[in-house]
């Protein structure tokens, strides 16, 4: 009997790059399982929102006198024929500080998380009229808020947990 020692070898080879290649989409699948993507999704979503809006509060329900000259003086919204100045910065000033503390707690927390991103959302479409050349971060606060719209939660959420208690 004659053995062909480069069919062995070329044989052995592609079994161990097709053995490879499992291996890899399988730690590819573990790591990029769903629900830690949600997860991750949720909380590279609220970190930036939660930072910025533990500035706008000098104590409960006080808005620092920054975040109101901010929305007085600073801000303004970029339209065309503009820009114009925020009507009632105060409100508006108040209203974001508002969202940018809500909307992040419940995103962490996986709770009305859908209606969390869609707020996050609006308000990256203020923050992107008021500050156009940050679109580049901007847009990425979109899709993270988007893909959570789309895909929910996942099940490290009390969405999930309420959910789950519902239908028992």
């Amino acid at each position: 009997m004659i053995i062909d020692n480069d069919r062995l070898a070329t044989g052995s080879l592609r079994r161990n790059v097709v053995a490879l290649a499992g291996l890899a989409n399988g730690i590819v699948r573990f790591i990029a399982h769903p629900d830690l993507v949600q997860l991750v999704l949720r909380l590279a979503l609220a970190v930036p929102f939660w930072k910025s809006g533990i500035l706008k509060w000098s104590g409960f329900l006080q808005l620092s006198d920054a975040a109101v000259t901010l929305f007085t003086d600073e801000f303004m919204i970029h339209l065309p024929g503009g820009p114009y100045p925020f009507p009632a910065p105060t409100v508006f000033a108040f209203l974001s500080g508002s969202g940018e503390i809500l909307f992040p707690i419940l995103l962490v927390l996986g709770l009305a998380t859908r209606f969390a991103a869609l707020g996050l959302l609006f308000m990256t479409v203020i923050v992107e009229l008021t500050v156009p050349d940050g679109w580049p971060i901007h847009i990425t606060w979109a899709a993270m808020a988007l893909a959570i719209m789309a895909w929910g939660p996942g099940r490290a959420s009390l969405d999930h947990a309420i959910r789950r208690g519902l239908e028992s």
